[in-house]
């Protein structure tokens, strides 16, 4: 809404009484300032509701600072030093993406972004960021994914990073040990980056879900956060993202005032403006005023100050709100008189307010997110805001101080190498004191500049790191060691019992294992289930009233299931996140839950429980930076299969999740059938990621999916002699193929597929009389990784390379002397048996519900796709008939008998089962 500061005459209203008004006003902002203004214009507001008078419905003001002049703080910072500084670390962030551009390596990079963002850092770094040395614990800092050469730059003045280390920008094989990640990837540089920010759109929900989980931890009781601050720099771009914006009302509705977006408004995004047409600062500040949050507006640096202030009629402000991005960045990349008609030059009034500037002084009005003092302004009063979480809006230029040939242009972002002539401006406007010779020996061979470390520049920079905490970003090696007990076999002891004669679904079997886990002492209180509104889906609702669901505000009102056993509660140190219908957040908790050991030093394990068909599917990028960014815990998808959950559909007939969560390396794929398998597998993942061994760091830096379903089976008990190896590499026998001349066969099946496979193995044996062993793969993935791993070792003893093993892929060991044909079924298309199918010498036969699901019972879903008992047993006849082990007719006499192609004869698979 525009602030008109007219005169009722002169809007050509003749009322006395109006004028009266605003001339009070304005003497009372004259002589009490403007924060006295406001206190009583509240107290006005509040008046006027209470009397029924209409007010205006306000999501945006005006398009200027939010904070006016005279509330701003002094900047307590040496400026002249730190602008000095602040031109080296432009200089050198440009050139380590110039010189990586050289023709025999053009490795990419990006030089704009930093540039027009610098000021939004050095303020952060030189008074706010603290490190993870300060006595409160220090910040998180999400840095925007583009800006990283301006990291690298100032860590090289820091004493960090090397030359050599600058060299090697993009470059992490062929430079190493000097190869320095495009982006901020904490896998790829452990000791340096600490949040990975890239994707776009990652590093807004994830900061969201990070400022929460610190109060997740203090709340409960675990560490003391109170003192800690989460801070996201994110593009304006970048926030049309649905991620970027969709979990905005968790950081409000739970008051996280620990939270502070700095969104860079440089109006631009990849390829052009963001709102060419309209004005992305006005619509990100309506869209977060809506969602709550405190919102802090930096757009005019300080030379606008006195235009502002003379703009008694209104119309600077009129023509600043009507001005469109797209002409915004057409004026920064024009000149000063270009600005002066096109932009000043629209009122008479607008036009006198500039007439004693000259072009340049009308070109060096500075944008606010290049004015220290405005900056400052923002964050101070960011840091000082209660109860809800602020975002400030920063309009800056890109690329800026790069020259004409960069700032502002639509193609600045892609652009990563300057011409010998743009290097010399550059230098010149950042005064780095290079000579014309040494830039024209080799323009890709510029030098960075460094004054020395005895320099006041850099002595000061690294004082006040000091005060502050230390260095950013940074991620500290010795908070990954940390160790918790081991689980007592008590807590398996369930798992091992089996179901006796009730049928219980391996959902319900993997929720009794965490029941037992959760009461495990020095264990279970690390434990944070995570579940996105079908806690009762999985029965995961019978841990409401005594885990509680976490909630920071406790629970205000009276719950109408109180007098029930399973009543849903809330509580400030409730353990469970129930973050609702929102995948996405739950997969940002769950990668701010399982990093807590290095951000806080904490061990915490998450689970999270979800329809299987909506997590790596829907949210496999979340799923990608939480490998990158070293997450450790259990991701379970429950109702899996595509035929298991059939009444529910097409949407929700999970074939492929197992495939897709094997193509992330730090995800270790599970596809149990018993209980017990399942034991055995949280006990490796818990005793990997927490564990004393000594099977390396990055061992515990992995994630365990485990599929599960709802389908009641008979949970059998643990064997005596239980292959627990073969259960952990992904394969073992779970029953043999009786001793004798008949031809056999091997039947290979995973999780629920398990007991159709043993269904088969009777029928092969009663009416074709073939005698079959029924394997349990736990993981297609884990023995296809292991397959490969010696297939490279093969090629690396080719190499020359000694240590390279002759290895054996292990699933060729395990069937090795086991004769006959294998036939592979699982509830999952046929990309998941195939997987193991290169590293074996038998006739392999692969069974897979490929396609779109449907709605039907299981077992007529089962033989359309013929992946059930009878269709395992036909195929196996056929493959056995093919080596001349059998008849020829037997296979079809089989399918007519079995009535293969007739849907409504299938008989594999139970009813019921909702959890």
């Amino acid at each position: 809404m525009t602030q008109d500061t007219t005169s009722a005459s002169s809007r050509g209203i003749t009322d006395e009484e109006v004028d009266e008004w605003i001339e009070s006003w304005e003497g009372l902002v004259d002589a009490r300032g403007t924060q006295r203004a406001g206190e009583i214009m509240e107290a006005l507001r509040a008046r006027a509701a209470t009397n029924s008078v209409a007010q205006p419905k306000v999501t945006t003001t005006d398009y200027v600072n939010t904070i006016p002049v005279d509330q701003e703080p002094f900047y307590p910072g040496e400026e002249k030093v730190e602008r000095r500084f602040r031109r080296w670390l432009r200089w050198n962030a440009a050139m380590l993406v110039h010189r990586a551009q050289r023709p025999e390596i053009s490795v990419g990079g990006h030089i704009s972004t930093y540039a027009g963002a610098a000021t939004l850092y050095e303020i952060g770094f030189n008074n706010f960021f603290r490190g993870q040395d300060h006595p409160g614990g220090g910040d998180q800092i999400f840095f925007q994914g583009h800006a990283s050469p301006g990291m690298y730059a100032r860590a090289f003045l820091e004493g960090r990073l090397t030359e050599a280390d600058l060299d090697g920008f993009r470059q992490e094989v062929s430079r190493a040990p000097h190869g320095l990640s495009s982006y901020p990837h904490p896998r790829l540089m452990p000791e340096f980056w600490q949040f990975p920010t890239v994707s776009m759109g990652l590093g807004p929900i994830n900061a969201i879900y990070q400022a929460q989980m610190n109060r997740y931890l203090h709340n409960r009781g675990i560490t003391d956060t109170s003192d800690q601050r989460v801070w996201a720099f994110l593009g304006d771009g970048e926030m049309d993202e649905p991620e970027s914006r969709g979990a905005l009302q968790l950081a409000a509705n739970e008051g996280l005032d620990n939270l502070t977006f700095v969104i860079n408004c440089n109006l631009q995004r990849l390829d052009g403006p963001v709102r060419g047409n309209g004005k992305i600062v006005q619509e990100l500040e309506a869209t977060f005023t809506g969602a709550g949050w405190d919102v802090i507006k930096v757009l005019w640096g300080r030379e606008w100050d006195d235009l502002l202030a003379k703009d008694r009629t209104g119309d600077l402000v009129k023509i600043m709100n009507e001005t469109l991005d797209g002409d915004y960045q057409t004026f920064k990349a024009e000149s000063g008189g270009f600005i002066r008609d096109n932009f000043f030059g629209r009122t008479p009034a607008t036009k006198g307010l500039v007439d004693h500037l000259t072009d340049d002084d009308i070109w060096n009005l500075k944008r606010g997110g290049h004015d220290y003092h405005k900056v400052f302004a923002a964050y101070q009063k960011a840091v000082n805001t209660k109860g809800k979480p602020t975002v400030i809006l920063v309009q800056t230029v890109k690329g800026y101080g790069l020259g004409t040939t960069f700032e502002s242009r639509n193609a600045t972002h892609q652009m990563k190498k300057f011409t010998a002539a743009d290097v010399k401006a550059f230098r010149d406007r950042m005064d780095i004191p290079i000579s014309d010779k040494v830039i024209d020996e080799d323009p890709y061979a510029v030098p960075y500049y460094h004054p020395g470390k005895d320099s006041e520049e850099i002595q000061y920079m690294l004082d006040r790191r000091r005060q502050l905490g230390g260095f950013l970003p940074t991620r500290k090696p010795e908070n990954n060691r940390i160790t918790l007990p081991a689980p007592s076999d008590k807590a398996f002891s369930q798992t091992k019992k089996g179901s006796g004669q009730q049928m219980a679904a391996s959902t319900m079997a993997f929720v009794r294992l965490l029941k037992d886990l959760m009461r495990e002492k020095g264990l279970g209180e690390r434990i944070v289930p995570i579940i996105p509104d079908e806690a009762r889906t999985f029965g995961i609702d019978a841990f409401f009233p005594t885990a509680k669901i976490y909630n920071p505000n406790g629970q205000n009102y009276l719950a109408v299931d109180r007098e029930m056993f399973l009543s849903y509660k809330e509580a400030v140190s409730g353990q469970l996140l129930h973050v609702g219908i929102n995948e996405a957040g739950a997969a940002a908790g769950f990668t701010a839950a399982g990093t807590a050991y290095s951000t806080h030093g904490e061990p915490m394990i998450p689970i999270y429980v979800f329809y299987s068909m909506f997590g790596f599917q829907r949210t496999g990028d979340a799923f990608w930076a939480a490998g990158d960014q070293m997450t450790r815990g259990f991701i379970i998808g429950a109702t899996a299969g595509r035929t298991t959950l059939t009444g529910e559909g097409l949407q929700h007939a999970d074939g492929h999740s197992p495939v897709l969560a094997a193509t992330n390396p730090a995800v270790r794929v599970y596809d149990p059938a018993y209980g017990y398998e399942i034991g055995h597998i949280v006990r490796d993942g818990l005793h990997r990621m927490y564990g004393e061994h000594d099977l390396g760091e990055d061992a515990r830096n992995v994630m365990y999916y485990l599929t599960v379903y709802n389908e009641p089976m008979l949970q059998p008990a643990e064997p005596e002699d239980v292959d627990v190896e073969g259960i952990l590499k992904g394969i073992h026998r779970v029953a043999e193929a009786a001793a004798g001349d008949r031809p056999q066969a091997q039947l290979l099946a995973s999780g629920v597929a398990v007991p159709w496979a043993l269904e088969a193995r009777e029928l092969l044996s009663a009416d074709w009389g073939v005698d079959a062993a029924v394997w349990s793969v736990t993981s297609w993935a884990q023995l296809r990784r292991d397959g490969l791993e010696c297939e490279a070792a093969e090629l690396n003893a080719a190499a020359g390379d000694d240590e390279a093993a002759d290895r054996v892929p292990y699933v060729r060991q395990k069937l090795e002397g086991h004769p006959g044909p294998i036939v592979a079924t699982s509830d999952f298309d046929s990309t998941q048996p195939d997987l193991i199918r290169p590293f074996l010498d038998h006739d392999f036969a692969t069974l897979g519900a490929d396609g779109f699901g449907f709605s039907d019972t299981r077992a007529a879903a089962r033989r359309h796709f013929k992946i059930d008992a009878h269709s395992m047993v036909v195929r196996t006849l056929q493959l056995l008939a093919k080596r001349g082990e059998i008849d020829g007719s037997i296979p079809a006499e089989a399918a007519r008998r079995y009535r293969l192609n007739d849907v409504n004869a299938g008989t594999s698979g139970t009813a019921g089962g909702d959890s």
